[in-house]
């Protein structure tokens, strides 16, 4: 078999599936509700996004940053329908990656579960670097003191030493998700559900104050501004495919997979969409400060009460939030570099499962490690805003795979069809490339740098060590 075929060759859809679950040692555990799987997305989505991206929206579309947000979903929706499909028909931990092996090929699945380390390892270790911050609002607010600059900020921040409160914060998920998917699941709901109520209480406080007038003119920078805004808050969606990483410890992952990843869209958009309205009705928009919003939702929150205590509770939802983040991300990145290890391409230790717990518990830890190392000593600059390239390269990659495999394998059992094919996951694969074409050239150099380094590491291990290509050497 020639190498370019090799390169290409794609693991059959059965074979996929019937591998799932095991690991080396044990099996995990199928305990995953769909209201469970639901929240992980939810979870891994609604993040610190809605605190801080809103005030850097609203200047940029004026009132009509709520269409924005929902310009926003409908483009995340085409991609969102296309994991379903996939979801639903390959029900394994690999999300993205193992749809790539069955449908493009290893190089690509290698590619793909590459993005994935990026998108999933530094976006979580620059999620967690910024949680000593809102800590010390949260706590400034209540006892009137901060944690000192030393250990709240990374080296190369003003102050910074080591952020041990990013450690602390990923030090504090890992011991949950060693304790099981089940009760990681179950600490992922508590913590999303208080997020939400969090959002709801601030649409509550702020609607009080709500004036009419001040959604007039509703779209005073027109179309242009709708769609800016939109491209901005795009990246607040990305994280609805959580679910398709939990696919080998969901109770019922054909039926439950699919209806995880649509839910959690919706549920996500319409709160989105509530504390954006809420938002702009509260405050005239030119009033918002694209350069000051770590705490936009705070101000208008304290705005609309005219005093500190309404910012206070938002300010808790914050630092929930960045743990729920860490929860659900952590995870998802364990479970892919399960997928990965099962077949070869990165080192066997990655699959083993401790056959009392049924996690991954050396991959967690040294996963855990790693981000670790990056969120407390690393000043991550432009790489992580690299992540939203690979997110979306993974995007675009799924949409392809469901075209392939709909025109390859028809006759597969699908619990899920994507609507209105094949425009729909063609639509997705261009809307990803449209937002990856607005991104600033030093982030794609940085990608290019990422990629670079991952040929290079799928040539020197994983080409040698994959299982499939063992198989016919």
């Amino acid at each position: 078999m020639t190498l370019t075929r090799r390169l290409l060759r794609t693991k059959p859809t059965e074979r996929i599936v019937a591998e799932g679950g095991h690991g080396e040692g044990g099996e995990l555990r199928r305990t995953m509700s769909l209201w469970q799987l639901t929240l992980f997305s939810v979870g891994a989505t609604l993040g610190t996004g809605i605190f801080v991206i809103l005030g850097q929206a609203v200047p940029k579309a004026g009132p009509a940053v709520v269409l924005s947000f929902v310009l926003a979903a409908v483009t995340a929706l085409f991609s969102a329908l296309s994991y379903a499909e996939l979801a639903g028909t390959i029900p394994v931990s690999g999300s993205s990656y193992s749809y790539a092996y069955a449908t493009l090929g290893e190089l690509v699945a290698w590619i793909c579960g590459w993005c994935l380390m990026l998108e999933y390892a530094v976006s979580v270790a620059a999620v967690a670097v910024g949680w000593g911050e809102y800590l010390n609002s949260f706590l400034y607010s209540l006892f009137g003191f901060t944690l000192p600059d030393a250990i709240t900020r990374s080296p190369g921040q003003d102050g910074g030493v080591i952020n041990v409160t990013a450690i602390v914060i990923v030090l504090l998920t890992t011991w949950l998700l060693l304790h099981g998917a089940s009760e990681s699941a179950k600490a992922n709901a508590f913590f999303v559900l208080i997020k939400i109520a969090v959002l709801l209480f601030f649409c509550v406080v702020t609607f009080t104050a709500f004036e009419s007038g001040n959604l007039t003119p509703f779209a005073p920078l027109g179309v242009a501004g709708i769609t800016a805004a939109a491209s901005q808050v795009f990246f607040s969606y990305i994280g609805f495919d959580a679910a398709s990483t939990a696919g080998e410890e969901a109770r019922n992952p054909k039926r439950d997979l699919p209806l995880a990843i649509i839910l959690s869209l919706v549920i996500v958009t319409v709160v989105y969409v509530l504390v954006a309205l809420a938002a702009v009705g509260a405050m005239p928009w030119t009033e918002f400060d694209p350069d000051n919003t770590e705490a936009s939702l705070s101000y208008v929150a304290n705005l609309a009460m005219g005093a500190t205590w309404p910012g206070l509770i938002v300010s808790f939802g914050a630092v929930i939030a960045i743990a729920s983040v860490v929860l659900t991300v952590i995870y998802g990145q364990t479970r892919i570099l399960f997928a990965m290890s099962r077949d070869g391409l990165i080192p066997r230790v990655f699959q083993k499962v401790d056959p009392r717990r049924q996690v991954p518990v050396a991959n967690t830890l040294i996963v855990a490690g790693f981000i670790s190392v990056l969120a407390g000593l690393v000043p991550l600059g432009q790489l992580a805003e690299a992540t939203s390239i690979g997110t979306l390269f993974a995007f675009a990659i799924v949409n392809v795979g469901v075209l392939v495999l709909r025109y390859r394998s028809p006759e597969l059992p699908r619990s899920f069809r994507t609507p209105l094919f094949p425009a729909t996951p063609v639509l997705g694969a261009v809307m990803c490339v449209v937002v990856m074409a607005g991104l600033a050239g030093v982030t794609w150099l940085a990608f290019g740098l990422w990629m670079l380094a991952g040929l290079v590491c799928y040539f020197l291990y994983g080409y040698r060590h994959s299982r499939l290509n063992d198989e016919v050497r």
